[in-house]
């Protein structure tokens, strides 16, 4: 075969416009899945950020929660241990306020309040969990 009938067989077979064109149209066709790419990146991104500071709220709430719990426990013990020091004996084996009965109750009020969790609140995680998403839920501590 010659050349000249190679590049007539070839220029039959392959139209350089068509080829010209199916190019282009590739390229337009990128263009637009690297926009919608983008596109999903950046809404991603915003989920992400959004997320995040969902996270972080919570996360500050529920410290703020624990942080409430404990100072409140630890407040209660310092009033009854007061009130127990106050009952206890003192160095001549006299009671400071003679008052047995108080003291059997101060010491039961502790007895209870240390058997008791602040966690036991958060025990039921889909109430905790509701709350949390409730944005017009008011806690109390």
């Amino acid at each position: 075969m010659s050349v000249k009938k190679v590049a007539t067989v070839f220029k039959e077979a392959i139209n350089p416009s068509e080829s010209l064109q199916q190019m282009v149209l590739a390229y337009t066709d990128y263009l637009k899945v690297a926009e919608q790419e983008q596109t999903k990146r950046r809404e991603i991104d915003a989920w992400e950020n959004e997320t995040i500071t969902k996270i972080n709220a919570q996360r500050e709430l529920l410290m703020a929660y624990l942080d409430r719990s404990f100072d409140e426990r630890a407040e209660n013990f310092r009033a009854l241990f007061a009130v127990v020091d106050n009952a206890m004996p003192t160095a001549g084996y006299a009671y400071a306020s003679g008052n047995n009965d108080q003291l059997a109750l101060t010491l039961n009020s502790i007895t209870e309040i240390a058997k008791s969790s602040p966690f036991k609140d958060l025990a039921n995680l889909a109430s905790v969990r509701a709350a949390l998403d409730d944005p017009d839920h008011e806690w109390t501590f």
